[in-house]
């Protein structure tokens, strides 16, 4: 390796000068010693609870060589159908889940409403207490569950999840018992009427699934399966996570593209077009199964689901057309969705980061005490505010004959008769309140419902929503925030139409198309999501007429927003402490270099050949996960020979079975496919892995040697010392690195690879291409 051997020009008198090589990782941004001086602390192994950085590169060492060379071509082809089994796994499993989240969600709803309206035709407060302990219990139950038994399904998991697929692994995040607090807590927490969503849970569900399918089950519940023992590492877990998250979108808003949109767009870094076929295979099956188990629900198999639904709003029948003159008043929704997410983004980021900071800080109690707390205030407020509000008196039926008013009790849609007087009179401030917010936001949707809704209903319910999405999310229970937005910006979107409808005195506009780019606007003034976000709207709305004004208030609340802050998931990650690489790097580095990033950085390192306890106390001296390993050439010189990480030597020191007693090399190239597999040096998903305090050894163990070179990555990624901070920053982030060699510069080129070397497969294909011959070689 040429790197190798500049590097080696720095090593004098048997000495490995500090400045030889150097591990860019540890310099930059968010990395282990930037992060804390910047208020993060990225533990490593040895430091229980924290993140730590996972491994995609691959590793072509010696086990990995033989466990190529066994491969044939029907293994490979075995490979590429558990690759595409998994995907269906995923599927099937992402789908069925969040079937039975919305079967249970709408049933607990259901059952809510349906006992709460009947007890308020003799007495609102006894309906009222009823409804209250029906919410308390419902979301007790949620907090319960992650409180005391999977405490990393709070929260909507994309913060994590877009970490881990940056590289960054939270311990705990891909769980089994994470999946099943996610499910059930996520059921409880919207079935208890909490300002959330359960969206952004299912992408994080999608995410465990697939990583159980990845390692063939859970080890801890003796689940485990021999299929996916070649799957068992971080570079394909980060493929089947990737997708899950389109999966959990899909069944989510049963918007297939919008999924893969989505993954691409908002949670992924790293991305080819192999995994692209996956990822559209992965999201049409879970539309498959949703579709398919709706259909079974219409037979009146599911209870109240069978008349509520996802979210799914049809507003095909709605506004078909729009004028010039309409364009100001939509482009000016795109301007209140940019400023009430970004206000939106800032002040949950202030109350969450009191909450991790104090609040939650005093014990799992008090996380109960405050969810209960919150529930009551939501269940106060929705019940309460539609009692002070008039009734409107129902549209004529003969002009609207399609129109159900008052809508009978126990069902959903328009109109709800509550705290009236006549029956021909409905309140439109419980219209919204009673309902799930599936269905709330449909009617929100609705078309030919003209003058449903009063502006001063709506701004009541605008003030209070906003105000408890933002005290709610940060919570102890699994919180999305999808719903909520649509919510908030639908609402303010009819406002906005209803001013349309008055001042323009067009006929033909449509309060709900407004109401769907408010809620288009607030989205992308929150999550700054763009391309995937317009997907799915046009996916859920079944109206693709609508596309262009999507797009204009897409574009409009997405600039405004980030005048202000970043987009909500990033600023939730950085509150974390999740160090994400973002797609640009900073301005500052145009001015860097890679050797002033690692400057005075000290580098411990390993020769060829070493003593085991030389290992176990450098293990222990330090927390890097990553050392240089050099050898001595036969005439005298030094020279690098790779990388070894802290992983491998844990695994090695574990197993002892390359221990020996005399300090030489050792030709061990046949025995080692047979002592060794790929599979051994890999860590279970959202694992903390070995420590070396796991490590038991004896004296006389410790006096043994290892001959490091079988298990050293023999072709770490290298970059000379004047090279760009922004190129390393690039390179680092597109190929999903962990570690990067900073050498000298070259001294001399042994050659220069082109286009041509690339795309030629063999010596006498090069010859006969028509490229020019500009390949260097010496």
């Amino acid at each position: 390796m040429p790197s190798v051997t500049i590097m080696a020009n720095q090593i004098r008198n048997g000495r490995f000068e500090v400045e030889a090589v150097r591990s860019a990782w540890s310099r930059l941004p968010h990395s282990e010693d930037a992060a804390e001086d910047a208020g993060y602390h990225i533990p490593t192994r040895d430091s229980r609870g924290g993140l730590e950085s996972l491994d995609y590169e691959v590793v072509e060492n010696e086990p990995y060589k033989a466990d190529r060379a066994q491969r044939r071509m029907l293994y490979v082809g075995y490979i590429v159908f558990v690759k595409w089994f998994s995907a269906l796994l995923i599927g099937i499993g992402t789908g069925l889940s969040a079937f039975f989240i919305n079967i249970a969600v709408e049933n607990f709803a259901g059952w809510k409403f349906a006992a709460t309206f009947a007890i308020i035709k003799h007495s609102y407060f006894a309906g009222f207490l009823v409804y209250m302990l029906f919410n308390l219990a419902l979301v007790f139950s949620s907090v319960f569950i992650v409180t005391h038994f999977a405490p990393a399904a709070a929260g909507s998991g994309i913060p994590e999840i877009k970490g881990y697929l940056n590289g960054i692994d939270t311990p705990g995040i891909l769980l089994f018992r994470t999946l099943i607090g996610k499910i059930f807590g996520s059921i409880g927490s919207v079935g208890g009427g909490l300002a959330l969503g359960k969206e952004g849970p299912l992408v994080h569900t999608g995410a465990c699934i697939a990583s159980l399918i990845g390692q063939g089950g859970s080890t801890k519940y003796h689940i485990n399966s021999r299929w996916f023992r070649d799957f068992k590492n971080d570079r394909d877990r980060r493929d089947l996570v990737t997708c899950g998250c389109a999966a959990g979108v899909a069944g989510a808003f049963r918007a297939p593209v919008g999924g893969v949109l989505f993954a691409l767009e908002e949670v992924t870094s790293w991305w080819r077009s192999q995994l692209m076929w996956r990822v559209f295979f992965t999201s049409a099956i879970v539309a498959v199964v949703v579709r398919a188990s709706m259909g079974w629900c219409k037979l009146g198999n599911c209870g109240h689901f069978s008349s509520g639904g996802f979210i799914i709003w049809d507003i095909s029948g709605g506004q078909e057309d729009y004028s010039f003159q309409e364009l100001l008043p939509m482009a000016v929704i795109g301007v209140i969705g940019g400023l009430l997410g970004a206000i939106f983004n800032q002040l949950t980021l202030y109350i969450s980061s009191w909450r991790r900071n104090v609040l939650h800080k005093r014990g799992n109690r008090v996380k109960i005490i405050e969810v209960c707390i919150v529930s009551l205030i939501t269940s106060i407020l929705s019940f309460g505010l539609p009692l002070l509000r008039k009734c409107t008196p129902c549209p004529d039926l003969k002009e609207y004959p399609d129109i159900e008013c008052p809508r009978p009790s126990g069902t959903y849609g328009n109109y709800v008769n509550f705290h009236c007087s006549k029956d021909g009179e409905y309140n439109d401030l419980a219209t919204i309140f009673f309902n799930t917010q599936d269905d709330a936001i449909r009617n929100l949707f609705s078309a030919k419902t003209i003058h449903e809704y009063s502006a001063q209903s709506l701004l009541t319910f605008l003030a209070m929503f906003y105000f408890l999405a933002i005290i709610t999310y940060g919570t102890a229970v699994p919180s999305g925030q999808f719903v909520p937005g649509i919510m908030i910006g639908s609402t303010y979107g009819r406002l906005v139409g209803m001013f349309v409808v008055k001042v323009y005195k067009k006929l033909n506009v449509e309060e709900g198309t407004y109401a769907l780019l408010g809620a288009a606007s607030f989205l992308g003034g929150s999550m700054r999501m763009t391309v995937s976000l317009c997907v799915i709207m046009v996916e859920i709305t079944n109206n693709l007429q609508l596309l262009p004004l999507i797009m204009l208030v897409l574009l409009i609340s997405k600039a405004v927003g980030d005048v202000f802050n970043g987009g909500f998931y990033e600023e939730q990650a950085r509150l974390r402490g999740i160090p994400l690489l973002e797609s640009r790097p900073k301005q500052y580095m145009r001015n860097m270099i890679a050797k002033e990033a690692c400057v005075n950085q000290k580098v411990a390192y390993f020769p060829r050949v070493v003593k085991v306890g030389d290992v176990v106390a450098m293990l222990q001296s330090n927390s890097h996960n990553g050392f240089p390993v050099i050898d001595h050439l036969q005439n005298g010189e030094t020279v690098v020979i790779g990388l070894i990480l802290r992983s491998y030597l844990l695994v090695v020191l574990q197993l002892k079975a390359d221990f020996q007693h005399i300090p030489v090399p050792s030709d061990t190239r046949g025995a080692l496919s047979t002592r060794h597999s790929v599979t051994d040096f890999v860590k279970p998903a959202s694992s903390k892995g070995l420590s070396i305090n796991d490590i038991h050894l004896t004296q006389d163990e410790m006096e043994m040697y290892i001959d490091l070179q079988p298990f050293v990555n023999p072709s770490p990624y290298v970059v000379p010392e004047d090279m760009s901070l922004t190129k390393v920053y690039n390179l680092f982030r597109q190929l999903g690195l962990r570690h990067i060699f900073v050498v000298p510069c070259p001294s001399r080129v042994i050659g220069m690879i082109t286009r041509k070397d690339l795309l030629s497969e063999e010596k006498e294909d090069s010859d006969a291409t028509e490229l020019p011959p500009v390949s260097i070689r010496s």
